[in-house]
């Protein structure tokens, strides 16, 4: 008999996570450089080969779950109600995962996140890919808005600064965190903050890219 999809697909779920746990587990241990890929597929009980077919560069044992944000202000921005400009449809969407302590706005005090923090910024590699991943966010959402209609240059200019507002809040975030502060005592200033720098981009871009 063969296995029902579901079940096939299960396991390959369950196994990417199990490698990518085992590679974080041994790099807060050791270090990111400290740690080869073979070492990971000996802890995780498969072969190297295997690792690669899940995750094709090292890094990406450590920055996967970040990926999964890539498109996410392209996705917000697309999908946003008529009227609305990309600049408040982040925003709303920015307050409203504070609001869930997503991990993705840096409002999150959970040991395994703050470890990965931690991990990649001080590990030269992870920090390139990190800057990559934003790049890459920044274009697609660029992308986005020239499908739209856009200039390149308007496009890419309103993307970078929706971008730059993003990372600035999350940075805000993070020290907040570092300082020892829980994030249900930080929520209320990170809210301000989103507000605040949300606010000053509809004060700057006003009614640009609104949806029709």
């Amino acid at each position: 008999m063969t296995e029902e999809p579901g079940l096939r697909e299960r396991k390959k779920i369950e196994t990417g996570r199990t490698i990518w746990k085992t590679a974080v587990d041994l790099f807060l241990e050791r270090g990111f450089d400290a740690v080869s890929v073979k070492e990971i597929a000996d802890a995780a009980q498969v072969s190297k080969m295997t690792v690669f077919n899940y995750f094709p560069a090292k890094e990406d044992l450590v920055m996967h779950p970040m990926g999964e944000h890539v498109d996410e202000p392209m996705r917000v921005v697309r999908d946003r109600a008529a009227g609305v400009t990309p600049h408040a449809a982040f925003g709303a969407h920015f307050l409203a995962t504070l609001r869930e302590f997503d991990a993705a706005t840096g409002l999150s005090d959970a040991p395994y996140v703050r470890g990965i923090q931690s991990l990649v910024l001080k590990t030269p590699a992870l920090v390139m890919r990190m800057l990559a991943f934003n790049a890459l966010s920044e274009r697609l959402l660029s992308g986005q808005l020239i499908k739209e209609g856009g200039s390149q240059v308007t496009a890419e200019f309103v993307a970078a600064q929706i971008i730059a507002a993003r990372n600035t809040l999350i940075h805000l975030n993070h020290e907040a965190l570092a300082d020892g502060r829980r994030p249900a005592e930080v929520l209320p200033e990170a809210l301000a903050n989103a507000e605040e720098v949300f606010g000053l981009l509809d004060g700057g871009l006003g009614g640009l890219f609104a949806k029709e």
